[in-house]
């Protein structure tokens, strides 16, 4: 089926995030000796991801691509993964100059080495004036460090006198997270089978719609990511109302 010939462009979510999951198993199904072969090839995925979600009019994808707790992973998966990132830096920034997308990152990004901090900071810095899509990695990043620094902040700033607690809301609460200049996203996508958030965005995703796939992620192609978005354009997206007061629009 060509989904992509299905999907209405009015009802196109605005913002996408992914939990990319499955390179290790892919890896093991490839007989491959260890599981950074997966990772090279789950680059090829956000390659085709990206270009499909510009294609298609998204403007915001964020990619969950390093959680803290990775960082308890083997030293030599992590060290080849902050590799990996830099390689694919390198290699990458002119396409994402040249069809107008925006590299952002959030998480700690204090904690990554050296070399993968500047090069990231460098294709920051030459995308910031694209338009097209905003690509957003989510690198030693959890949604509970990230709502845990954000209430510490807001801590700071009321002792100060900064903001006063009755002001406190939803709003301020989400201009404190690392997402601040993003939207909320409409559409979460995981791969690999599992059904589980795994600490990603969760004040964020309050009403997002949840794709769940078999796919591992070096599997997740254009038409991967066309049937998700068919498939959130299907869902009646009520927000605490009835159906009566969405069709009454």
């Amino acid at each position: 089926m060509d989904y992509r010939a299905l999907i209405d462009p009015v009802k196109t979510p605005k913002h996408i995030a992914i939990i990319m999951d499955g390179n290790g198993r892919w890896a093991k199904q490839k007989f491959a000796r260890n599981r950074i072969f997966g990772h090279h090839n789950g680059v090829k995925a956000v390659r085709k991801t990206t270009e499909a979600c510009r294609q298609i009019g998204v403007q915001y994808l964020t990619l969950y691509a390093f959680s803290t707790e990775n960082w308890n992973r083997p030293s030599t998966e992590v060290n080849a993964l902050m590799a990996l990132l830099v390689q694919a830096l390198e290699k990458e920034i002119n396409d994402l100059e040249k069809n107008g997308i925006q590299l952002k990152a959030i998480g700690n990004l204090g904690d990554l080495p050296k070399a993968t901090r500047e090069k990231l900071e460098e294709g920051i810095y030459r995308t910031r004036n694209n338009k097209k899509l905003v690509l957003t990695l989510a690198l030693s990043y959890s949604s509970r460090w990230e709502l845990s620094n954000a209430i510490r902040q807001i801590a700071e700033d009321s002792k100060a006198g900064i903001i006063e607690p009755a002001a406190i809301n939803d709003e301020l609460i989400s201009s404190y997270l690392e997402t601040r200049d993003l939207p909320d996203p409409e559409l979460l996508i995981r791969t690999s089978g599992e059904q589980r958030i795994s600490n990603y965005m969760l004040w964020q995703i309050a009403y997002s719609e949840l794709y769940f796939t078999k796919t591992l992620w070096p599997d997740f192609n254009e038409e991967q990511l066309y049937k998700a978005v068919w498939d959130y354009q299907q869902r009646e997206r009520r927000f605490g109302k009835i159906s009566e007061q969405i069709t009454a629009k």
